[in-house]
Order: structure tokens, then sequence, then C-alpha cells
């Protein structure tokens, strides 16, 4: 059994402490009763065992998670394991390696977060930031990942306050272009790393798999919880899945056999089917 929760945002202060309702999860197969419960929680996203740094953006955005343009790793980590209707984590490891991942992604600005040190209040800037490489994540420290918009304006910043040091013209190069190279698509950072311009992206996936019909349930399943449910959480995606199923019958269908199978064909809406002598 698993427990759903209708509370408000963690930024609205109600503290989680809304009704919870209990929802019944049914569960089939022959594995033992742990291993079908696991199986099943995680086809259903119950359980998330892996996330991916572009899930945990949306997520960040939807409640919001935000606590203003920052919110801290380990605040973080507290919400996940705090508020019920977020996505169940399996544990505070994937929540550490999805902010790793998000902080890889050259579309860092549409689809991830900057990460920083820690914030300044005497000089109302972030210290650390730093976008573009894999970092190792802790979640006891005292590191924030930041919003894109906001990691830019300060990058930004940086670079005009270096133009002005290096070639005394008034940052005039550095207003025109906000970020250095800019032009040709690239952009540096305050510590001189540069950001390549993003690669063209891959648009549509196809791909199709033969499945052993007597482990037809388990083979979905494991179809769905590791192809479609990454494919169904990038923004705007249409997912459509289409199950194809030939037999070929030595002695021929009897007709018991073509009337079961044709009713079950139109009382699952199947798009065409047919039986045929040759």
């Amino acid at each position: 059994m698993t427990a759903t929760s209708s509370v408000k945002a963690p930024a609205s202060g109600d503290g989680g402490q809304a009704r919870l309702e209990w929802k019944e999860v049914k569960t089939s197969g022959n594995d033992a009763l742990a291993v079908r419960a696991s199986k099943k929680l995680k086809s259903d996203e119950l359980l998330i065992t892996s996330w991916a740094g572009a899930v945990l953006r949306l997520e960040l955005d939807r409640v919001p998670l935000w606590r203003g343009n920052h919110v801290a790793v380990k605040q973080l980590a507290d919400d996940f394991s705090r508020y019920l209707y977020l996505p169940r984590l399996r544990d505070s490891e994937v929540l550490a390696q999805a902010i790793a991942d998000g902080l890889t992604l050259t579309s860092w600005t549409q689809d991830s977060f900057a990460y920083a040190d820690g914030w300044d209040e005497q000089s109302q800037r972030y210290r650390g930031l730093q976008i573009g490489r894999r970092i190792q994540v802790s979640l006891d420290g005292g590191g924030l990942l930041v919003k894109p918009a906001v990691a830019q304006a300060q990058f930004a910043a940086d670079q005009d306050e270096q133009n002005k040091r290096t070639t005394g013209n008034g940052g005039s190069e550095s207003k025109e272009e906000g970020f250095k190279g800019a032009r040709n698509g690239e952009a540096e950072t305050s510590t001189g790393k540069t950001i390549p311009p993003e690669p063209p992206k891959a648009r549509r996936f196809h791909g199709s798999v033969t499945l052993n019909p007597v482990r037809l349930g388990r083979d979905a399943a494991d179809i769905a919880n590791e192809i479609v449910q990454h494919l169904l959480k990038q923004p705007g995606a249409r997912v459509e899945v289409t199950l194809e199923i030939q037999a070929e019958i030595p002695t021929g269908a009897t007709e018991d056999l073509t009337r079961t199978v044709s009713e079950n064909c139109r009382t699952l809406k199947f798009r065409n089917f047919d039986f045929e002598e040759e």
C-alpha cells in the first residue's frame, strides 16, 4: 500500500499536516511479495530509483520548491523526505545524482539549474557559482541550486567587470555581447571556463522489440519503466506505444477461439484485427 497527500507546497507553511488518503495497489506475478511490490511501485513511478536533472527542474518549478532565487540542497533533500505529494525517491542518493546530472546539461538555461557553494549577503552574490561540469554533490553541505536566469545575470556582471579591468573601455564590449563569445554561440564564466553552444538535439525516437508471450506482463512493465516513462517526462513529449501480435496456429483456429479473441479485441479497442486462412 502507498500513501498520497493533498498538502500544499513546502513554501506555504502548512507543515504538511493535511489529511492523508490511502490507496490500495494490487500486484501480480509469481515472484516473492517484496519483489512484486517493488516492481509495481517502480512501474507506477511510486518509487523512483533513478532521476534526470531535467525532471528535477520541472519539479522545482511546478510546486515550486525554490526559496526565492535558489534553494539549499540540504533543504531540497528534507522536502523530498518530508512531503508525501512529492515524487518518492528511493533514497537521498537518487536526488544527489539528479542534481549532478542537471549540472552537466548544455541546455542548463532551459532544462536545469546552476550550482553555488553559498550566498554572500554582504556582496549580494553567489560564491563558487558554476555550471557545465559534474561535481560531487553533498546533501549535508551548504550548496545551493540557483535559477538559471539569476546565474546568467551574475556571470554577465562578472564578465562586464573583467572587461572593465582589462580593456579600460567601461565594459562596452561586455554590454554589447552579454556573455563573452555570445555572437558565436559560446559563453564564458567568471572563471574563464568556456561554455560551448548547444549541439543539435534529436527530436524523435522509435524502437521495436520482440516480447516473450509467456512473460508478457513482466516484459511490458520493464519497457514501461525503463523506456516509456523517461520519454513521457520530457516537456511536451507525445508518446505512442503500439502492440502488434502475430500468431501462427498449425491446427487451425476453432470457432470458440475466433469468437473469444475477436470479442476481446473489440472490447480492448484494437484498431484492426483479423483471422486469416493462410
